[in-house]
Formats: structure tokens, sequence, C-alpha cells
């Protein structure tokens, strides 16, 4: 992967938004060196929304059938979110995992040494940038599911641990596709394919199989042995805040650091750092930072180390407002909307398609 840099300029980013090409997007992103967005970092962290890139998009005149590829990759985004509504993402969507031979992660994997030069290097790039090629993830999570049979969570953890883009729905939902536990069959890649989309060229690998064979696949020694993690979130230091409490109170966090929310009303603006939360879901320091480096975009913001129940026990503020989330934990106040590509198309659907026939319904009436 060419060295890419994730600024935390908000307006650098909303050039990069200005710079998409969809067309060659659908027509490449599956390469690892193809025209995608790098955009996912900022989508995960509320920057922006996948509601917002499509509209200034279609700003420059292009149709929904002409970009649909590129329209789906955002809306499969939104669809994991909705999942995430509904159901905990935590466990098996549709069915268990099977077979499992273990519930830790391949050591191989963690050392970035499985033999297939197209996995490693995506697992090297991601512990030096943050950033793993969406395909990469996918042959990552075939391997480690479907290869080396270990039960996708901790897997899933670990992964979310190092990526900028971290994501807990998207991150969770898409390793439970992969092995089978949120779709009707599980995702196989072989050496063949690594090698097309990575631009590799190795032969004689474990991986190096017809698609046929992977049912019966025994797991390759190399990957017998495993191991768990004890990530731990490292936190800012607290420093003293100023609360006004006859001021509103807008809550950011892990999952919004928008800087246009409520932009121009005067209030108290504050980034929630839970270490609760962090407990469960930990990150990386290259995580911590990018998250406080995105947080400066936000004037006058404050960062708070604690519950959302102890900054209201310690400022008795009255008027809080925030982003809805799934992950937030005790959240009370007024609760805002995040935005969606369609706000009117909720709750559970069972696959992605069903899910989409009806967003393009409403996109096609209103593009």
């Amino acid at each position: 992967m060419k060295d890419i840099q994730f600024t935390t300029d908000y307006l650098v980013v909303l050039e990069k938004i200005n710079r998409i090409d969809p067309k060659l997007y659908s027509k490449t992103r599956n390469y690892i060196n193809g025209a995608v967005t790098y955009l996912s970092p900022y989508i995960s962290r509320g920057v922006i929304s996948t509601k917002m890139v499509l509209t200034e998009v279609l700003k420059k005149g292009f149709t929904i059938p002409q970009i649909e590829a590129f329209v789906k990759e955002l809306v499969w985004r939104d669809y994991f979110q909705r999942l995430a509504q509904v159901h905990d993402v935590n466990l098996a969507i549709k069915q268990e995992q099977h077979p499992i031979a273990n519930y830790g992660i391949p050591l191989p994997v963690m050392n970035a040494s499985t033999g297939i030069k197209g996995i490693d290097n995506a697992i090297e790039d991601l512990i030096k940038t943050g950033y793993m090629h969406n395909h990469c993830r996918m042959y990552l999570a075939c391997l480690v599911c479907n290869i080396a049979q270990s039960h996708w969570l901790q897997p899933a953890r670990w992964l979310y641990y190092y990526l900028l883009d971290g994501d807990w729905a998207s991150n969770a939902c898409s390793w439970q596709w992969v092995a089978g536990a949120n779709s009707s069959k599980k995702y196989y890649a072989n050496q063949n394919n690594i090698n097309k989309y990575t631009k590799t060229n190795q032969s004689n690998t474990i991986l190096d199989l017809a698609y046929g064979d992977f049912e019966d696949l025994v797991i390759p020694d190399s990957l017998l042995k495993t191991d768990s993690f004890g990530l731990i979130t490292e936190l800012p230091e607290q420093k003293e805040i100023s609360i006004s409490d006859n001021l509103p109170t807008f809550i950011y966090n892990y999952y919004n650091l928008d800087p246009l929310w409520h932009r121009g009303t005067l209030g108290n603006r504050v980034l929630l750092l839970d270490p609760n939360f962090f407990s469960q879901y930990p990150i990386s320091k290259k995580c911590m930072d990018f998250v406080i480096a995105l947080s400066k975009n936000i004037p006058d913001i404050q960062i708070y180390i604690g519950s959302f129940q102890s900054f209201k026990e310690q400022f008795k503020v009255e008027s809080i407002h925030y982003k809805e989330h799934p992950l937030n934990e005790g959240y009370i106040g007024v609760e805002e909307s995040r935005d969606w590509i369609v706000e009117e198309v909720v709750g559970y659907y069972p696959s992605f398609f069903a899910y989409w026939k009806k967003v393009e319904k409403c996109l096609i009436k209103i593009n």
C-alpha cells in the first residue's frame, strides 16, 4: 500500500470528498492500489457522514445507476449501523459460526508472519498507518475464521484496536459475514484471488487451492498456535475544565466529532472519553491521538475523562445534547439522530440486498 497519511484538518477532509471519482472507484476499489476514498476514518469518527459524502458526489451530476457500486458501499455502512441499533453485534446475528477450533488469534496473524504476502503486508501497514484495505480485511477474516477456525470475536477486537476507522458495528458484522454467522455461506479467497488484488505473485502457499478444496481443509500447522491479547487504551491526562451550568452542553465522543453539529450555538462542548467504554472496546495510542487531533476542529472543546453519569453528577448541567449511538452507555438528555442516507428506512433487514432495495427506491425518487 502506498504510504498514506490521514489528515486531521477538516478543510482538507472536505477537499478529499471533492476529489472523489465514483466511476473510477467502482472499477478499481477491490485492488490494493485502487481509487478508494480513504474517507472511512472520518465517517467512523462522525466527522462527516455517508449522507454528506453522497450528497456532495451527486452535486456533480451523477445519477444513482451511474455510480451504483459507489453508493452501495456507502449504504453498507448505514446497513450495519441500523443492524446494531436492533441487535447486539457482539453475538451471532443469524447462526453460530461452525466449526470453531479456538477462541484466540493465530500467532502468525499478530506477528504478520502468515506466509501470505498480501495479508502480511496488510497487517504491517495496519500497525504502521492504522488502515487496512477492505479487501484485505476480508482476506484476513477468511484466513482466521475459515482456515484457522478461530471464533470471530477476539480477532475482530484485535483489528478494531488498530483501525483509525474502527467502527464496531461495521467491523463485527463484517467478520460475522465472512465467518458465516451473518450470511448464508462463508467467504473464501484463494491465493490466485489474493495475488490479483494485492499485486503479489505467490504459489504453493496454504491458500494455493481450488475453491472446492476449502470446505474439507484441515487447519494448517502454521496456524495452530493461537494466543489471546490484553490490549489497553492509553487515555490522556485529565486537565481542569470549566463548565457553565446555564448553557447547553454538547457531548462528543469516539463516534461523534462533527465540527458542524450545532455550530454557532453558544454552549459547553465536551469530548467525553469514558474509561469503561475503552475497556470494552480498546483502541491504540495512534487511534486516540487521531481522535484528540480531530476534536481540535471543534472550537472551545474540552476533554473529560469519565462516564456520562460522573460528568453529569460533577457539573450538574441540565441541558445535555448528544447524537444517538448504540454504544452510548448511560446517556440521558436530548438524543439527536445521526445523518442517514435515507432516514426513513429503519429496523432489521435480514440481508443487505433487502435493505438496499428499500434505500434505492427512496434515492431514485429524490435523485
